[in-house]
């Protein structure tokens, strides 16, 4: 990664082990566009790390590819998702409908129609986002939470959160593979419009040479088999 910048560091919205296939850490923009903010964007998901190619659910790839993965057995569908800053929100939009199942060729379908035929004029960014939240951190830096369950979301507009907070539960919602969280830093609310800013972690642990190291204002790479702890980190 070669982009000089400096981040905002952020708590780690997440508790257990993750893994972050699209991250800054591997290339910038993460996800291949600077559109919707998503320049310095994160996706974080749960693998089996003991089953040849990291599945993130628990039947075999051949079922997935043939008839799908009901969301119930995806390893992360339904985990809290926490406030990593403290913050007002600003948007929160809930009751977006989840696909029954992750499957490859409904899931792709979803992705190539939303990348090709979004307008922002006339679609709403839950097309893109799926159930999504907004905090504003202050008035340069706000961070995004997208494809949240169904039904999940625990804050309104206009309500203070506090870092640690949980906001809701990650989905299947919107332009989404697997059930997994979006994260992103954006420069302002709107993200047919935003720019993307860059964003490392105050702390997490890193699997590596058979134990977990901690890692300070970090940012993690597409190999990294991550961890934060369900206990409270140092502060």
């Amino acid at each position: 990664m070669n982009e000089q910048y400096t981040p905002v560091i952020m708590d780690f919205p997440l508790r257990g082990e993750w893994f972050s296939p699209n991250t800054p850490g591997a290339r910038i923009p993460s996800h291949g566009t600077n559109r919707f903010g998503t320049r310095y964007a994160y996706d974080f998901l749960q693998v089996d790390w003991k089953r040849r190619g990291h599945p993130s659910y628990q039947t075999h790839w051949l079922k997935y590819l043939l008839f799908g993965v009901p969301l119930q057995k995806c390893y992360c569908w339904g985990e809290n998702v926490y406030a990593p800053c403290d913050g007002t929100v600003v948007d929160a939009k809930d009751d977006h409908r989840e696909r029954s199942r992750a499957h490859l060729i409904s899931d792709l379908y979803v992705a190539v129609k939303s990348a090709h035929f979004y307008n922002p004029r006339k679609d709403h960014i839950q097309s893109i986002a799926g159930n999504y939240i907004i905090i504003k951190y202050n008035e340069h830096v706000y961070a995004a939470f997208a494809h949240l369950q169904c039904g999940s979301i625990k804050v309104i507009a206009g309500q203070k959160v506090k870092r640690g907070e949980v906001l809701g539960k990650i989905g299947h919602s919107g332009n989404s593979f697997f059930p997994h969280l979006h994260f992103q830093l954006m420069d302002n609310r709107d993200m047919n419009s935003a720019q993307g800013v860059p964003c490392a972690f105050k702390q997490y642990e890193v699997f590596g040479n058979g134990q977990w190291e901690t890692v300070k204002n970090g940012i993690p790479t597409d190999t990294d088999r991550i961890r934060f702890p369900h206990k409270t980190l140092e502060i």
